[in-house]
């Protein structure tokens, strides 16, 4: 028995969950429940996380969190509880498979079968953004050795274990080359540990214009947290639905599973919802705890009741369905079929389906680094970079110059364009001179002088080397 915490949620929550433990425990889940509240009426309380403190420590208790969707209100001060959750959780893997149900299914993709493997705790959605000037906001995008490593080998574990041929990796670091490049590299170096399996990389537009068009070429798809959110939420759809897809978060030592849908609150309330998407997910949670047969048999028996026509408002078709139900006569429908499997679906088999236990990430020696420069950001209203560079060779030392000046990443001086348009945010690089070093207390000098100046530095980057390898974008024209 295994004791799980569940959130109703809002909107159409409660009537999906509630259909979907009727459903997972007529089907024999050994499961002991703790109900927490979650969502508008916590946030409407007064609770901007969404969540009280005794919720939490349950959460952390049990390990294992079945949420339906929530509602955050409108208006500024309210923290997203699902980017809350897999950060303070842990939970570093998104899991969203994207099958076709064609023909009960609308969709142009019969044969589509593929898994999302998205990596949920960095990236873009680090949530750290900054006003430097007027015209200019900046978001950092973050991506670490630990982030990569743990998700990349998720996927090649998860297509071990359930069967999967081939690991596609997506990211940008044709332009990126430092934060997607780092995901490349460590894709391509844990892929040699797995060569049984089919591993590629795909420049993220053209492989997610390959995926929308021809999405049975691809089976486990890896990415970072940006284009897995995405591109995810765009398999589901063109499988056929994204109200019919679940998801798992999972984590070192938590693990959160949930529909991808909202909560949609116009239809709450009227036994319409269909409580498919968060079945997939308790079925997604089934396995991740073990009760692998248990997952089995409820799986099978939904893709029965799917292609027996007995079909929510959502996904009715006249001339393929064959009975309009409500929630609860849904879940009767999964609940009678239970035992049974499909004829014309692929019936699933989860023999060796329950939770991967993938190795702690171990980190490694440090290298050699080496400070080679620093970029400061400059406020400055002009125009001209000729005009700035006067201005900023002021502060120049005997020992570090100004090298450069960008504007948006494009390189402006020397040698830059008159048709080049500026903001007012400068990027301004100072290296030591040919045969010279630097070191962190010049840098507080040129920030003095900067100051005495008149010079608005609204952040400094500093210029690294490890093991002898520059590790930062040169302007863009340089």
């Amino acid at each position: 028995m295994k004791r799980i915490t569940v959130a109703k949620g809002d909107g159409i929550g409660p009537e999906i969950m509630d259909a979907t433990l009727s459903i997972i425990k007529a089907a024999g889940a050994q499961i002991e429940i703790d109900e927490v509240e979650v969502g508008e009426k916590v946030y409407l309380a007064g609770n901007t996380a969404g969540i009280a403190k005794e919720s939490w420590d349950i959460i952390r208790r049990n390990k294992i969190f079945l949420k339906a969707p929530i509602t955050t209100p409108q208006g500024g001060g309210y923290k997203s509880l699902n980017v809350t959750t897999r950060k303070f959780l842990g939970l570093y893997a998104n899991i969203r498979p994207c099958v076709s149900l064609h023909p009960f299914v609308k969709t142009k993709h019969p044969e589509m079968d593929i898994v999302i493997v998205r990596e949920n705790e960095e990236d873009l959605y680090a949530g750290i953004e900054h006003q430097q000037t007027d015209e200019v906001v900046q978001c950092l995008k973050l991506i670490s050795r630990p982030g990569c490593e743990k998700i990349i080998r998720y996927a090649f574990e998860y297509a071990k274990q359930y069967g999967r041929k081939k690991v596609t990796c997506f990211t940008k670091d044709n332009i990126m080359k430092q934060t997607d490049g780092l995901f490349h590299q460590v894709f391509d170096e844990i892929a040699k540990e797995y060569p049984t399996i089919e591993n590629e990389h795909w420049i993220i537009d053209i492989g997610a214009a390959k995926m929308a068009d021809t999405p049975e070429v691809f089976d486990v798809i890896v990415m970072p947290n940006l284009y897995g959110d995405v591109l995810s939420d765009v398999a589901a759809q063109i499988a056929g639905s994204v109200g019919l897809a679940g998801s798992a978060n999972i984590g070192e030592e938590c693990a959160m599973f949930e529909a991808i849908h909202g909560s949609a609150p116009r239809r709450a309330g009227q036994n319409l919802a269909n409580p498919s998407g968060l079945l997939q997910g308790a079925i997604q949670m089934l396995n991740h705890i073990g009760q692998t047969e248990v997952a089995e048999k409820v799986q099978n028996a939904w893709l029965k009741t799917i292609e027996d026509g007995i079909h929510t408002y959502d996904i009715f078709k006249e001339g393929v369905s064959k009975q309009k139900v409500g929630t609860k006569e849904f879940a009767e429908a999964v609940i009678s079929n239970l035992g049974q499997k499909p004829s014309q679906f692929k019936a699933v088999s989860y023999a060796n389906g329950s939770a991967l236990n993938l190795p702690k990430y171990q980190r490694k020696a440090p290298k050699l680094k080496e400070l080679l420069g620093v970029d400061l950001f400059v406020h400055w209203n002009g125009t001209s970079a000729d005009e700035l560079a006067e201005k900023v060779q002021q502060i120049n030392t005997s020992e570090v110059q100004i090298s450069m000046i960008t504007n948006r990443g494009i390189k402006v001086w020397p040698d830059g364009f008159s048709e080049t348009f500026c903001t007012d945010h400068w990027r301004c690089r100072f290296k030591p001179l040919e045969g010279k070093s630097l070191d962190k207390t010049q840098i507080i000098q040129l920030l003095g002088a900067a100051h005495e100046k008149g010079i608005d530095v609204v952040k400094t980057e500093n210029l690294y080397a490890f093991d002898g390898k520059p590790a930062f974008s040169l302007g863009q024209g340089q």
